[in-house]
């Protein structure tokens, strides 16, 4: 029976950048540090929040390298690998893995808006071809497709495919896939502000952007989900509900970003597309931050 890649919290970690727009590798040894530090049980580093869109191939390799090794043993290193062309996804996933990382985490493949079938090729082709395990990644308001339970069913066959990263907000796809699926393969909230729902119908823990800034928060939450007390846990959940939205009241990983400059991590700005928050926005984040106690 498979292990999942871990429980618990997850930080789908930033990627930092200096005033000339390189990564700042000085400011993201720290990151990684002080993550660890704090209690993460994993790193995820170039997802979505680590504004892999925009980093070159070279960029991604050399983070992922970074990261991994910064890291050193001390928690699992998921690296984003994700791609819309399998080719390059497999390339990125064979990179991961001879930099030592220890899962890969794959998005479904934008744009393309491939079928259920291609979706099966997809991933059973690099699959094939990599030793790592594999988490899916589920995020249709982002990709413009969504797995089927039926797909999870026929990619939970294979040996390599560890779970997935759920982010869908489908409830009802999460039930039917955990109810066809076996119990080895695994689902992680996508979604900081759905953990504990999630969890209450057997996630093993989140991947998550509130952890760049409040692991603790996340940490808690998932870890009494694990030992099954949720009503502990909901009551964490609700508490810090308007902190998680603040954070998502632009696209990730725009607010997060802010975020931490407020809070003086110093992180950098962002690459276009992306650009900084706006000021209403802004100061409605930096009040949530003072009421969860984030910022004084």
């Amino acid at each position: 029976m498979r292990e999942p890649v871990f429980t618990g919290a997850c930080s789908a970690i930033v990627t930092p950048f200096d005033q000339s727009g390189a990564v700042n590798y000085d400011r993201f040894g720290r990151l990684i540090d002080e993550q660890i530090a704090r209690g993460l049980d994993a790193i995820c580093v170039c997802g979505t929040t680590g504004e892999c869109a925009t980093l070159s191939i070279r960029e991604h390799i050399a983070a992922v390298e970074y990261c991994v090794k910064r890291v050193n043993h001390r928690v699992k290193v998921i690296a984003g690998a994700g791609s819309n062309d399998t080719s390059a996804a497999v390339y990125l996933s064979q990179h991961a893995q001879d930099s030592g990382a220890d899962a890969l985490l794959h998005v479904t493949p934008y744009y393309n808006k491939a079928s259920q079938t291609g979706l099966i090729k997809h991933y059973e082709y690099i699959a094939d071809r990599v030793e790592l395990p594999i988490i899916l990644y589920n995020v249709p308001s982002r990709t413009g497709v969504s797995f089927t339970a039926e797909t999870y069913q026929v990619l939970s066959q294979h040996p390599k495919i560890n779970g997935v990263k759920e982010a869908s907000g489908n409830f009802s796809l999460l039930a039917h896939t955990r109810s066809i699926c076996g119990d080895d393969f695994y689902v992680w909230s996508g979604n900081d502000d759905q953990v504990v729902p999630m969890m209450s119908l057997g996630a093993k823990g989140v991947i998550s952007v509130v952890a760049n800034i409040a692991p603790e928060i996340m940490i808690q939450m998932t870890h009494l989900c694990l030992e099954g007390r949720f009503g502990e846990a909901s009551a964490l959940q609700l508490r810090y509900m308007d902190f998680i939205d603040a954070l998502f009241l632009e696209v990730n990983p725009i607010p997060i970003k802010a975020a931490m400059n407020l809070a003086g991590y110093d992180v950098g700005s962002l690459r276009l597309p992306l650009c900084d928050m706006s000021n209403g926005h802004l100061e409605t984040l930096r009040q949530a931050m003072i009421s969860a106690g984030i910022l004084s």
